[in-house]
């Protein structure tokens, strides 16, 4: 993850120690959602770095009916931001009428909060268009003196994404979701490693890829990051790295070959 400029985590450390004890106070009055978005704004500002009156817009109006709020950056709507109140536990569903403001927007990012939970979702642009909450954070149990909670923080800043560290996050959570890790392992170079180290313990028995394969599939890899859109994400972006991978080494190997001509 990039790291925090000395502003920010300042910025941020002071944030914590502010708003900590405001949204345990208003947890404690159960304020209602207005008065949870009145919070959320002054955070979006005072801890996020967003310009409330510049980067923040209330009431977002989207095909005739409205999210809470929405973030735009160069004019361009960045995220919506569906509120709650403070002491509502959140659920799936409370951001399903997010996500579907989102794609109709064409918008990557919803954010789903009750003020102490912020839950950072990105859109799948699937049939049916899905969602993956891909960072979770408890405002109440960070703290200021943490580096990891300022970094997960950091994530969401303005500051965070002018330099896309968010999406960066992303990729590199994918990379390690099942799903890849999944899809990885059926590749042919992982199927061959396999078969050696099997052959190495047992070298009187005949072993091949597909058998190796059909066992994973079936005994060792649930059914449940074999099959899905996100499996099937997972298995395209795998192949096209490795297209990539091949051309790369096809142009470096006909340089070369052109060069001791």
């Amino acid at each position: 993850m990039a790291s925090v400029p000395k502003k920010v985590v300042e910025r941020l450390a002071a944030g914590i120690k502010r708003y900590q004890p405001i949204l345990s106070s208003a947890k404690a009055r159960d304020v209602g959602e207005a008065d949870t978005v009145t919070i959320i704004k002054d955070m979006l500002a005072d801890v996020f770095g967003y310009d409330k009156y510049a980067d923040v817009t209330s009431e977002h109006a989207i095909r005739g009916t409205y999210c809470d709020l929405a973030i735009k950056a160069e004019g361009q709507l960045q995220t919506l931001i569906e509120v709650k109140a403070i002491g509502l536990e959140l659920k799936d569903q409370h951001v399903k009428q997010a996500i579907d403001y989102a794609a109709n927007q064409g918008v990557d990012w919803v954010l789903l909060t009750n003020g102490i939970v912020w839950r950072v979702y990105h859109l799948i642009f699937a049939k049916p268009i899905d969602q993956e909450l891909v960072l979770e954070i408890d405002f109440c149990t960070l703290s200021s003196r943490s580096e990891g909670d300022i970094e997960l923080l950091f994530l969401w800043c303005k500051e965070g994404w002018q330099r896309s560290v968010l999406g960066e996050y992303h990729i590199q959570k994918q990379a390690l979701s099942r799903f890849f890790v999944g899809a990885i392992l059926q590749t042919q170079l992982v199927l061959d490693v396999i078969r050696r180290e099997l052959r190495r313990v047992s070298p009187d028995v005949r072993i091949d890829a597909e058998q190796i394969k059909e066992v994973l599939i079936n005994e060792v890899i649930k059914r449940e990051v074999m099959e899905g859109d996100k499996a099937d994400e997972a298995r395209k972006k795998i192949n096209r790295a490795a297209a990539t991978a091949l051309r790369v080494r096809a142009e470096k190997q006909s340089a070369e070959a052109a060069e001791e001509t």
